[in-house]
């Protein structure tokens, strides 16, 4: 059989590389900074550009994409023209996919501090670079689509259905989620809704961690780990179970994020029945990848790629079992909003994402170069320092978790909360926020050394560009027989659609009553929609990204109801909130009660200084809020941009808002006055103020709901 010469392409696969190590060292150092921010505040430097609430969302954003998204796209290029045979279909489309990824980090990068952001979990980018993304990702897509319909592998590897997996339930899950009505080119309004957008964003938000973070990286470990152990992939039929049970499993966990809200039941009882469900073929995937290694563990204690990965499964195999437990709604009621969370995620960002990533570094760069690895003592001293980073980073936040939940739950004899001051469980944790953050230096020394390593690497060898390779063609005789999953792996743009039917059935079945079915929000006639000044409030509320430390949403236990002095939190309080902002963690306490709990002048002096209202308060000053002014200019676009996503705003009503918005900016003004406080009525402070004054008021505890 006559064999055809062509070349793959490594220089795509550089530059990704490249990318992901700068990226992965900003993104960390961005980590370790908000995490010294949590012990001292005034490591937020004054600077409304580097407050915790700006950067949070940059952190997670340059990991997720910057850092684990272009190390997936390195991984993917080069395995799949190997697997596949063939050079990738489009140069120009790799290239294109490659600068405009950049460019949408870059532009995640400016927009992020300067506060312009939609605040969903995963998804703050404002509506023009969710656009861009849109664009990027099909240009991702018709490239690797391309390059497998020119195959000269007839069979699809299993690593090629997870990346199929990837391109098309990322599509879905980015678009349904991003659907927003534009203000102007930096702001907009969820097209979605409370509780309808709650269910959509964790739907999104949980599939995300699922098909951007899991399902690659699953196909890269299908690929790096046989390759770097030299062994074949242990089970070809548990591979099977494996791609198909997860994929259509997974989608329907997300509600699982909103056990004990406001989200109606029968969705919460699903999240919880599938989430378990999921325990599973999780573990299908981790055993898969740790016997492969059966007969080869001798060459595990030599190889730090191979202990990289090793533990890189090991951290998905204990990520993906605590996920399903911590779904159980006895155990989330403990773990919920506490540090436990942030331990979870980390155990799967920092061991399954990051030592993934770092074993195919170091397996990747001396096969491109041509040449050995520079230092292997090096490399071991990164994977202890990566891993006792690890360790020190979780285990005190697992107990911080532990200790809020105990604190903020805590009755005394007599039926009163132990713990009434919520600042109380902050203080007791302050000394386990320090050693997070010495875990995190750990960490991100281990990952400078490997960054040391690696140029070093490839400073002593000769970059292969284009690869030279040989296959014969593909025969396109029609194959009779064989396993009979084996006939979809020759057949890709039917397996992809399978795929799309898989990930698309769950979602259907939870969003599609939620969104129908008005018993599942049921209204409450006293709620309206925001004032103007609130409205401008709440939009600073999201500027400044107060919903990465505060929730708002009252869980229905008596600990919750005694702290905040109110009702639980009901669906129809909700309708006009676009986006919603439940929040995902309390550094601070809830504040869906918060409004007539205090004074105007009181939430003044906290904004201007937590110290004087809360002693002990790690919560950062914001001086600018009281010497910048909003824009009464865009009142009537927000008015107008809400109506059309269902917000009951009359008509006309843009024309004489502003009036409604300075008679109240007055009102607060004077209040303010009269305790002995002087401040402009167009302050921004003046508007967060009415916006926070507003929260939990519409409601009283005897208020009926129809």
């Amino acid at each position: 059989m006559e064999l055809q010469q062509f070349k793959y392409d490594n220089k795509i696969t550089k530059y990704f590389i490249i990318a992901t190590v700068i990226f992965g060292l900003v993104g960390m150092l961005v980590g370790l900074l908000i995490a010294t921010q949590l012990v001292f505040p005034e490591m937020n430097m004054g600077l409304q550009y580097t407050s915790f609430g700006r950067l949070r969302p940059l952190h997670t954003n340059a990991i997720i994409f910057a850092f684990v998204g272009n190390a997936m796209f390195a991984g993917v290029y080069y395995s799949m023209q190997r697997l596949l045979k063939t050079r990738m279909f489009s140069d120009m489309l790799s290239w294109i996919h490659f600068w405009g990824w950049q460019l949408i980090i870059l532009a995640a990068a400016i927009t992020l501090p300067l506060g312009l952001t939609s605040s969903k979990e995963y998804a703050e980018l404002e509506w023009p670079i969710d656009i861009a993304i849109t664009l990027i990702w099909i240009v991702f897509g018709i490239n690797m689509i391309g390059t497998i319909l020119k195959r000269r592998e007839r069979h699809m590897y299993v690593a090629i259905w997870f990346y199929i997996a990837t391109f098309v339930t990322v599509a879905v899950l980015h678009v349904v989620n991003s659907f927003a009505i534009p203000v102007d080119f930096f702001k907009s309004y969820s097209w979605y809704a409370g509780v309808q957008d709650a269910l959509v964003q964790w739907w999104y938000g949980h599939n995300a961690v699922a098909f951007f973070l899991t399902t690659p990286f699953l196909g890269l470990m299908y690929y790096y780990l046989p390759k770097a152990a030299n062994r074949p992939v242990y089970s070809y039929k548990l591979s099977i179970i494996h791609f198909w049970s997860l994929i259509f499993i997974y989608i329907w966990a997300g509600p699982h994020h909103l056990l004990y809200t406001s989200l109606p039941d029968w969705a919460q009882s699903l999240g919880v029945v599938f989430s378990v469900m999921l325990i599973a073929p999780s573990w299908g995937g981790m055993l898969n990848g740790l016997l492969t290694l059966r007969g080869a563990w001798d060459r595990v204690r030599e190889d730090p790629v191979l202990k990289f990965m090793v533990v890189a499964v090991t951290a998905y195999g204990m990520s993906t079992l605590e996920g399903p437990l911590l779904s159980i709604k006895s155990i989330n009621a403990i773990a919920h909003f506490t540090d436990w969370i942030i331990a979870h995620v980390h155990i799967g960002g920092l061991g399954w994402n990051g030592f993934m990533i770092f074993g195919m570094l170091y397996w990747l760069i001396p096969k491109m170069w041509g040449t050995k690895l520079h230092s292997t003592k090096l490399a071991n001293v990164h994977f202890w320092l990566g891993t006792l980073g690890i360790i020190v980073y979780a285990l005190p936040l697992y107990a911080a978790g532990v200790t809020q939940s105990l604190m903020w739950k805590d009755f005394d004899a007599e039926g009163f909360l132990e713990y009434p001051n919520f600042l109380q469980t902050v203080t007791q944790i302050i000394p386990m926020y320090m050693m997070r953050a010495i875990g995190g230096l750990l960490y991100l020394s281990g990952a400078i050394i490997m960054t040391y390593n690696l140029i070093k690497t490839a400073s002593s060898g000769y970059f292969i560009a284009n690869e030279d390779a040989e296959a014969p063609a593909l025969e396109k005789k029609k194959i009779v027989g064989g396993h009979w999953h084996s006939a979809w792996e020759r057949k890709p743009v039917f397996f992809t659609v399978l795929v799309l039917v898989a990930i698309l059935i769950g979602g259907i079945v939870e969003m599609v009553p939620t969104f129908l079915i008005d018993s599942n929000i049921k209204t409450i006639e006293t709620v309206q929609p925001y004032t103007p000044l609130e409205l401008h409030g709440r939009d600073l509320y999201i500027k400044e990204g107060c919903v990465s430390c505060h929730t708002q949403m009252v869980r229905p236990f008596r600990s919750e109801t005694e702290r905040y002095r109110g009702e639980y939190s009901k669906a129809g309080e909700f309708v006009y909130d676009h986006p919603f902002l439940w929040g995902s963690k309390r550094t601070g306490p809830d504040l869906h009660r918060i409004g007539g709990r205090y004074n105007d002048a009181w939430h003044y002096s906290h904004m201007y200084d937590p110290q004087i209202t809360s002693k002990g308060s790690i919560m950062p000053p914001y001086p600018w809020l009281f010497t910048q002014s909003i824009d009464p200019e865009k009142t009537a676009g927000k008015i107008r941009a809400l109506r059309k996503v269902g917000v009951p705003y009359p008509e006309g009503y843009e024309d004489t808002a502003n009036e409604e918005l300075k008679a109240q900016a007055q009102k607060i003004v004077a209040s303010l006055k009269a305790d002995g406080i002087e401040a402009s009525e167009g302050a921004e402070i003046i508007a967060l103020i009415a916006y926070l004054q507003r929260l939990g008021t519409d409601i009283k505890v005897e208020t009926a709901q129809k």
